[in-house]
């Protein structure tokens, strides 16, 4: 599983743990992440996150 981390605030979205307050199930890999999910603190789009 891989971590992938917002530029514009430092979230860091993990795979494994998902991102359960926003209704992202543990385990959904960031590719399968809806298109209009945004990072949950700042609210930059999946294209503001980089590969750790």
């Amino acid at each position: 599983m891989k971590n992938y981390k917002c530029e514009m605030c430092g979230y860091i979205y993990s795979e494994a743990d998902g991102d359960p307050d926003n209704g992202i199930a543990p385990g959904t890999k960031f590719e399968d992440l809806p298109a209009d999910w945004v990072c949950p603190l700042c609210g930059v789009g999946k294209d503001e996150f980089v590969e750790e």
